[in-house]
């Protein structure tokens, strides 16, 4: 060979072994590689600092990313209030002063009334469901093609499994005893009871203990037993209702600021993307395992009545809350869009459900006598 085609060879053998080295490793434009670089970022929430459950999932999932990434990606996580307050939490991570936020998209209705589609609302989808329709029923793509305008990029990243509708100090026998109390409920919730002759109120989870107890407000709800119990409400309230029509299946959603999110490798959204979806499960994992010890903890030991919603009130809520939805996406193409899906899928889903889980159910109970 001469030493011209040895050179040319030798040339080409080199650049070949240099685009194969950054096609694994993902080198930026000086040759650097990103095996090597690493991120600090900071992850802001609506939920007091390791809350349980709601405050330590997001810590998990930090912890999840940080291991699986060696290290190259380390995620802070600040509780409300910490480095933003709750409900900025979305707007902080918008504009890239905090490059991901955990929260519920049902608080952010001011920014774009399809928000609460996902999260929950009103006689709904259980968790289960929740997750079907994100990630197999179209969802998820409508979520991201709403929070894109927003510099945002979502993932369902937690799930509490169906709530409870509150505590009361007043005991609910017919819709009229619901006539001018102050209720904390958030999301499309507020809107149905503010129908049915309620008042409803917003306030973050870390306020409603004063709130509740001072007579700010007259009820409160915030998610279930296990939560509840760890607040006290049991403490100032007498009355404890169910079922959870207002949020059957709340997801918990991670927001990260998309302009970032698009600079990743490849490999670390990976890693993000899997964290997520294991955050998403292991939070509703949780929740089933804890709800039923604070409950009977809560009956038992603490005395709580629990009550269940009269039908006709049940009734009036079903009945103000298809009003509500209907109004809510009256007018706006994206979200009679998403209002659409959801009403696709769910037809499909609750058919199958009262075949497998309802009935399945039902049979168990008559059978065990529970």
């Amino acid at each position: 060979m001469d030493r011209r085609k040895f050179l040319s060879t030798l040339g080409l053998g080199v650049a070949a072994a240099g685009v194969a080295g950054c096609s694994q490793t993902d080198c930026g434009p000086e040759g650097e590689q990103s095996s090597s670089k690493k991120w600090r970022w900071k992850l802001v929430t609506t939920w007091p600092k390791n809350y349980p459950g709601l405050g330590t999932s997001p810590e998990r999932f930090a912890n999840l990313v940080r291991t699986m990434s060696n290290g190259r990606m380390d995620i802070r996580v600040f509780g409300a209030n910490e480095l933003v307050p709750p409900f900025e939490v979305f707007d902080a991570v918008s504009r890239g002063s905090a490059e991901m936020g955990h929260g519920a998209a049902y608080y952010w209705k001011g920014k774009h009334v399809a928000a609460p589609f996902f999260t929950t609302v009103p006689f709904g989808f259980t968790a289960q469901e929740m997750n079907g329709w994100l990630h197999h029923g179209g969802g998820q793509e409508l979520w991201d093609e709403l929070y894109a305008g927003f510099n945002l990029k979502p993932f369902a990243a937690g799930n509490t499994g169906t709530q409870m509708p509150g505590w009361y100090n007043k005991e609910i026998n017919s819709v009229r005893d619901l006539a001018g109390l102050k209720i904390r409920m958030p999301g499309l919730g507020g809107e149905v009871i503010k129908r049915a002759g309620a008042v409803p109120v917003q306030l973050p989870g870390g306020e409603l203990f004063t709130a509740l107890e001072s007579g700010v407000i007259d009820a409160a709800e915030w998610v279930g037993p296990y939560n509840d119990l760890t607040f006290g409400f049991h403490r100032i309230a007498k009355y404890y209702y169910y079922p959870g029509w207002h949020e059957p299946g709340p997801t918990l959603e991670l927001i990260i600021n998309k302009t970032m999110w698009d600079e990743l490798p490849e490999d670390i959204q990976a890693i993000i993307r899997a964290a997520a979806a294991w955050a998403n499960q292991d939070m509703l994992d949780e929740y089933t395992a804890r709800n039923n010890a604070a409950l009977i903890e809560l009956q038992e030991r603490h005395k709580t009545q629990l009550r269940r919603l009269p039908d006709d009130v049940l009734a009036r809520l079903k009945q103000e809350s298809d009003t509500v939805l209907a109004e809510l996406v009256a007018g706006n193409e994206f979200a009679s869009r998403v209002y659409d899906s959801f009403l696709a899928f769910d037809k499909g889903v609750r058919n199958y459900t009262q075949v497998a889980e309802l009935s399945y159910m039902n049979a168990r109970a008559a059978l065990t006598g529970e």
